[in-house]
């Protein structure tokens, strides 16, 4: 083990102000994950499935014991116009958020933010009702 690869294992934090130039195996889906085409020098997810590992209580610390894989549940906008992902611990449900790289797989991410839409806390058919209620007409025309 050289000084190097010394002081990433023991130097609390390294992470946080280093680029992790790391390669990994995804254990969801097996692709080799590389940091480069992410256009970040933090790859922290599977461009494929956009799953993850948790490593982290805040980023870059890899302080977390648990070692559960991260699903992405969600996504969201940041202030500019950056997307993140929402991931969520199969194991303890801590819930995460990470940028959306530029290699990610962009129909994962197009099914994830649609997921609401999709299947909706109510049913569909009662959108008239629901619309009536609230003083509108309740018919599309």
């Amino acid at each position: 083990m050289n000084r190097e690869n010394k002081r990433k294992t023991f130097e609390k934090g390294y992470y946080k102000t280093h680029a992790c130039r790391d390669t990994f195996t995804c254990k969801v889906c097996g692709r080799l994950c590389t940091p480069e085409n992410a256009g970040s020098d933090h790859r922290n997810h599977c461009p494929n499935c956009l799953s993850s590992l948790h490593v982290d209580i805040e980023p870059g610390d890899r302080e977390s014991d648990c070692g559960g894989i991260m699903e992405p549940v969600a996504v969201w906008v940041r202030r500019g116009g950056e997307w993140a992902i929402i991931h969520r611990c199969k194991r303890c449900g801590a819930l995460s958020s990470n940028r959306v790289a530029a290699d990610d797989n962009p129909m994962k991410l197009m099914s994830i933010a649609m997921r609401p839409l999709s299947a909706p806390p109510f049913p569909l058919e009662r959108i008239e009702e629901m619309t009536a209620l609230m003083g509108g007409e309740g018919s599309v025309r």
